[in-house]
C-alpha cells in the first residue's frame, strides 16, 4: 500500500518509544513508577459522576447529539467564563464542544492552512500542535523557548518572510512542558502581532485552574483566576480562539470533554470540520460537564492542593540529592535540566533511566528541538512514592 506523505513527519513519536522502554523494563521485572505522562490520578468529583450515571437511564440521552442539543453545556461554559474572567461569550456563537482540547488544536489547522502556510508553534510544545499542522499539510516555524526568556517565545524573531506566510500561531499558558506562566501584558503583544500580520491567535488552556496561591500578581487578572486568558488581551475576540479541557481542572481526563470559545467566525470554520468528522459524544458525559462547571469548586481547589504538595516533595527530593531545580508555579510538571553528561540526551536518559530504575519520564527532545537538554517530570503519584522515585534517580546518577 502507498499512504499519503503527510503520514511521514508523524511516524516518529519520542512517546512510543517511551512505551515501549516501559514495556521492556516491565518484562525484566522493574516496578514501574511512571511519571511520563500527564494524566491526572485523581478521581472525578461524585457530583459529577452522579450526573453522568442519572444521564444513562434516561433514554433520550442514547441517540446523536447534535450541535443544538448542546444548548445547556454551551451556555455554562459562556458563564463560567464571564464568572472567571468577566468576559462576555456569546453561547450560540463563540462556543464549540470538543472531544478534549486536543481535538481542537488538531483540527482547527484544517480550516486555517493551505498546503505550505506557516504555523507558529512554541518550541517546546505539546506534540498534538505540531501533528495538526502537519495534517493540515501546513510548515511549522518553531519560536524557542529559552529559561533566560522566560519561557516566552520572542516574536520580533520571527523572519519577515515567515512572518507573511503564517496563518496562525500557537501559545499554551500555563506551559506543557516547562510550567512557564505568562502575564496579561504578553498576551496583549502577542495580540497586537497577530492583529497586525492578520495571524489567528490560538490558545490551549489546559491549566488555568493548575496554579499555585505564590504566582498572585504575575499581571491584571480577575479574583477567580490567578493567570489570564487571551481574551482578555482581545475581548472583542478579534483575532483569538481558547481551548479548555476539563482533564485537569476537574480531572476528567477520561471522558474526553472540553470546548473552544472565541472568535465567532473562528467557531465557526471549526464547527464545519468537526462535523465532517464526528458527532459530539454522549450526553451524559455533557451533563457531568455542566454539573463541573456549575457546581461546588471545592474539587478543583482540593486539586491545586494536591499538586502544589507533591511539586514540594518532589523538588525537595531532588533538591537533597543536589539536583537544583526550580520549583514551578503552575501544571503538573516539573521541568528539569538534565545533569552531566546527559544534557544533550534526554531521550537516551530516559531510556536507560526507565530500564535501571523503572522510573518512567519524558524527554525534553520529544516536546521539540528546545526541549533538548530538559526531562519532564508528572507529578502524578503521592509523595511518598514520588520520593521513592527520587531515590531511584539518585542511584542511577
Amino acid at each position: 500500500m502507498q499512504f499519503a506523505q503527510r503520514l511521514q513527519p508523524l511516524q516518529f513519536n519520542v512517546f512510543a518509544e517511551m512505551d515501549r522502554a516501559k514495556a521492556a523494563a516491565l518484562g525484566v521485572g522493574q516496578q514501574l513508577i511512571d511519571l511520563s505522562l500527564g494524566s491526572s490520578d485523581l478521581p472525578t468529583e461524585a457530583h459529577v459522576l452522579e450526573a453522568i450515571a442519572q444521564s444513562l437511564d434516561d433514554q433520550t440521552t442514547h441517540g446523536y447529539l447534535l450541535f443544538n442539543g448542546t444548548q445547556a453545556f454551551r451556555q455554562a461554559a459562556a458563564d463560567w467564563y464571564e464568572q472567571k474572567f468577566g468576559i462576555k461569550v456569546d453561547p450560540e456563537t463563540e462556543v464549540l464542544p470538543l472531544i478534549g482540547s486536543q481535538e481542537g488544536t488538531a483540527h482547527l489547522p484544517l480550516a486555517l492552512l493551505n498546503p505550505g502556510d506557516f504555523a507558529l508553534l512554541l518550541d517546546p510544545g505539546y506534540p498534538s500542535h505540531a501533528g495538526g499542522v502537519y495534517l493540515a499539510s501546513g510548515q511549522i516555524y518553531p519560536m524557542a523557548l529559552l529559561a533566560e526568556n522566560g519561557f516566552l517565545p520572542v516574536l520580533a524573531d520571527i523572519p519577515a518572510p515567515v512572518v507573511a506566510q503564517s496563518k496562525m500561531m500557537v501559545l499554551s499558558y500555563p506551559h506543557n512542558p516547562t510550567a512557564a506562566i505568562a502575564p496579561l501584558a504578553f498576551f496583549q503583544e502577542a495580540v497586537a502581532f497577530c492583529q497586525q500580520h492578520n495571524i489567528v491567535l490560538v490558545h490551549d488552556f489546559p491549566y488555568v485552574d493548575l496554579v499555585f496561591a505564590e504566582t498572585a500578581g504575575i499581571g491584571k487578572s480577575f479574583p477567580q483566576s490567578l493567570v489570564p486568558s487571551i481574551l482578555q488581551a482581545d475581548p472583542e475576540k478579534s483575532v483569538s480562539i481558547e481551548f479548555f479541557t476539563l482533564s485537569k481542572s476537574y480531572n476528567m481526563g477520561g471522558f474526553r470533554i472540553g470546548y473552544a470559545i472565541g472568535n465567532a467566525e473562528l467557531i465557526k470554520a471549526l464547527r464545519h470540520i468537526k462535523a465532517a468528522v464526528d458527532f459530539n459524544q454522549y450526553r451524559g458525559i455533557l451533563n457531568g460537564a455542566i454539573a463541573a462547571l456549575t457546581g461546588p469548586q471545592a474539587g478543583v481547589k482540593n486539586t491545586v492542593a494536591t499538586f502544589r504538595q507533591r511539586r514540594d516533595a518532589f523538588v525537595n527530593a531532588l533538591h537533597r540529592i543536589g539536583w537544583q531545580v526550580p520549583s514551578p508555579q503552575a501544571t503538573m510538571y516539573i521541568w528539569a535540566k538534565l545533569p552531566s553528561p546527559w544534557q544533550n540526551n534526554s531521550v537516551e536518559f530516559c531510556t536507560q533511566l526507565v530500564k535501571q530504575t523503572g522510573v518512567a519520564a519524558s524527554p525534553g527532545a520529544g516536546f521539540g528541538k528546545s526541549g533538548e537538554g530538559y526531562v519532564r517530570f508528572a507529578l502524578v503519584h503521592e509523595p511518598p512514592l514520588l520520593q521513592t522515585a527520587v531515590e531511584r534517580i539518585a542511584k542511577f546518577l
